[in-house]
């Protein structure tokens, strides 16, 4: 077997469309069944269009809400408003990760789904990896890319040093029905230890996604007290939670989300999306940076199967492609990070973003790239 792809979000099931595009034989393991919902801020910035339509993949059928404007409040309702020069759209991960799965299976790549993988071993003598899934079952392949998301055991096989260190960060997502909010528009509304982005997805609905601490929802006891004692202080959040019809009884939750940085290869094994560090907080860019991810691993990998590069010289180069594509743009985001949350940070920085327009413009920019 060419390659196996651990992990079947976006960047996985784009991986798996560029390489079975090529030529390759790759097999995709993913631990949860098709279609399933995921913690996530749904946006995707436009720079990623050029890519899903190479891969026989436009999302248009899919009805994607179109993003113009960007919107960002401070805790006490301070707003601010600039246009996205680069515009993007909006989609649920449960129809979006479904549609490249089907995609992914009519092109002829092999997914095992509900499956997990519990080590993934190099052999130096053959050259080849061996996945080991749960129930003894066994993968060879030429080359391995982990897309398995921000946080697996197989972190834990790699002693990777972040998984050692509990991080204070959960994450909450509602799919919500609230038509007072134009659908053109993205917004992100701080609270304390907090921020939290709503934007439109298909089908008239929102998707409503914040980020918190531990030590919130402990001080609060549930989810819901915690909205309606933290969140509800800013008072869009407040007619959010108030006036939205939320569409399905519980939310879904993800914990120990980090933003250490990480290594995009481990063990002779690639790594690419949150595997690698790809969260940025601002407008939720993970996405596109996941599918471009997945096309950089994927040049690269195609490159070494056919014999143009050497292994060493394609680890070298993807790390290379990874870190001039996107060390600059985390940075950004990590120094973003350190504002949102913060009560009397953020009401300056909006504040200050408001009397300098330009530094917004400026800032977006460098959470986002350009089409490729």
């Amino acid at each position: 077997m060419d390659v196996v792809i651990i992990g079947g979000g976006l960047g996985g099931l784009c991986a798996a469309l560029d390489l079975r595009g090529r030529g390759h034989a790759v097999t995709l393991v993913e631990r949860r069944q098709y279609p399933f919902h995921r913690v996530c801020g749904e946006y995707v910035s436009n720079e990623v269009l050029p890519y899903l339509r190479r891969l026989g993949v436009d999302p248009a059928p899919l009805g994607p809400a179109q993003i113009s404007q960007f919107q960002v409040s401070s805790p006490n309702g301070s707003l601010l408003t600039a246009p996205l020069d680069l515009g993007g759209f909006g989609i649920s991960r449960y129809r979006l990760d479904e549609f490249l799965y089907e995609a992914a299976v009519a092109a002829g790549v092999v997914v095992h789904q509900q499956t997990t993988v519990v080590d993934v071993a190099f052999d130096d003598a053959t050259d080849q990896h061996t996945v080991q899934l749960a129930g003894g079952r066994q993968l060879q392949a030429r080359v391995v890319l982990g897309t398995y998301g921000k946080r697996s055991s197989l972190d834990r096989q790699l002693q990777r040093p972040f998984f050692t260190q509990r991080s204070p960060y959960l994450g909450v997502k509602y799919h919500l029905r609230y038509p007072s909010m134009p659908r053109n528009l993205i917004a992100l509304h701080n609270f304390a230890d907090g921020y939290a982005g709503i934007s439109a997805v298909e089908d008239d609905t929102y998707c409503f996604c914040y980020l918190t601490t531990r030590r919130n929802l402990k001080a609060q006891g549930t989810i819901p007290q915690l909205e309606e004692q933290v969140l509800a202080r800013n008072p869009h959040l407040r007619h959010i939670l108030q006036h939205a019809e939320v569409l399905y009884p519980q939310p879904e939750v993800i914990n120990e989300i980090s933003f250490a940085p990480k290594t995009c290869l481990e063990n002779h094994m690639l790594l690419s999306g949150d595997a690698a560090g790809l969260i940025t907080p601002l407008c939720g860019n993970g996405m596109a940076m996941a599918m471009h991810g997945a096309y950089l691993a994927s040049v690269r990998i195609d490159t070494f199967l056919r014999g143009r590069l050497s292994r060493s010289a394609m680890e070298a180069a993807y790390q290379h492609d990874w870190r001039r594509h996107f060390g600059p743009r985390l940075g950004v985001g990590r120094a973003v990070q350190h504002l949102f949350g913060r009560p009397l940070l953020s009401e300056v920085a909006v504040a200050g973003l408001r009397l300098w327009p330009g530094a917004l413009r400026a800032l977006m920019q460098r959470t986002h790239g350009q089409p490729f």
